[in-house]
């Protein structure tokens, strides 16, 4: 096992250079004055004008740039916002926990109600509730993020505020740092937003991996001694129907914890998608190059945490091992 942790480990090197090198590449070709980037849309005298350009490097080849730049960025270093002038790294230190914590909120909902959802449409295979899962599911596919979204505002934000007088209603917009709502209140609607698409999936993976299950041999045996059907599913079938939605569920809150752009922007959600599309329109590429390398480092951890969880809910995985071994 810990010969595989350290392979895994020893190709993040590569897939982390290929994001960097596709990010700087971007940057490079972006039109306009890279100096008027990080100057502002001004008159420069030729003096300061030279200065900029040798303090950014930008009178070397690329490839020099990128040596520089790989090397600000392996020391820690992401760069200064051009538009805030502030340490691109401290930037994201203050809104990664806003992130984080919408993330986890809406990896909540995707498994409380994803997997119970796919459970019960599983055992009551062509019932009633199996018909209501599948016909929901493929609604909560269908709607985008960013109308379900506004969905949301406006029926628990105005439509109910204004029905009931403001006894009932939820906070449409930021994190609660400065509201008459208590905090937890803020987190309802986004993560239900975020967590929507992936939940109906997540029902869906659960399903059909839990219906295949219950078709193995093992499966049959275990019934025939007498054992009872809730039984069977639970220390049985269940564990073994896990591991493919245990790799969606995780490689979803990876790209949850990437910021959730669309969802982050809708609700005003003061985290690093929100943080990332403000800078996209501003032209601020250290905070976005910044932000999508972070992104690149915190999937690449919660995927290796994935496949080690493998062996947790498959005894029969072994890892750097052929079959038959």
């Amino acid at each position: 096992m810990l010969a595989y942790i350290g392979k895994r480990i020893l190709q993040f090197i590569p897939v982390f250079i290929g994001a960097t090198l596709i990010l700087f590449f971007f940057r490079a070709v972006i039109p306009g004055d890279p100096v008027k980037l990080i100057a502002g849309e001004r008159d420069l005298p030729e003096a300061i004008y030279q200065q900029i350009v040798a303090n950014h490097h930008l009178d070397e080849p690329m490839y020099v740039q990128y040596g520089y730049y790989m090397s600000d960025l392996l020391h820690g270093d992401l760069g200064t916002s051009l538009q805030r002038k502030l340490p691109v790294l401290n930037i994201f230190a203050e809104k990664f926990p806003y992130t984080a914590r919408l993330a986890l909120c809406a990896i909540c909902v995707e498994i409380l109600i994803g997997l119970s959802a796919g459970i019960i449409s599983a055992v009551k295979k062509y019932s009633f509730l199996d018909a209501l899962v599948t016909i929901s599911t493929s609604v909560l596919v269908s709607v985008p993020a960013f109308w379900l979204g506004m969905l949301l505002q406006m029926f628990f934000g105005i439509f109910l505020k204004n029905v009931t007088g403001g006894a009932i209603s939820l906070p449409v917009s930021g994190a609660g740092a400065i509201s008459s709502y208590p905090v937890w209140m803020h987190y309802i609607l986004p993560a239900i937003t975020l967590a929507s698409v992936s939940l109906a999936y997540t029902a869906r993976i659960m399903r059909s991996q839990l219906l295949e299950v219950m078709n193995a041999d093992y499966i049959r045996t275990a019934l025939a001694k007498g054992l009872s059907k809730r039984a069977v599913i639970m220390k049985h079938a269940l564990k073994n129907a896990m591991i493919p939605v245990i790799t969606f569920i995780g490689i979803d809150f990876g790209s949850m914890m990437s910021g959730a752009i669309l969802t982050e922007t809708i609700f005003s959600w003061p985290g690093i998608g929100f943080e990332i599309f403000r800078a996209i329109g501003q032209r601020d590429w250290p905070i976005v190059m910044g932000g999508v390398i972070l992104v690149v480092f915190v999937v690449m951890i919660i995927n290796l945490i994935i496949d080690i969880s493998y062996a947790f809910f498959d005894p029969r995985i072994r890892y750097g091992k052929k079959a038959g071994d």
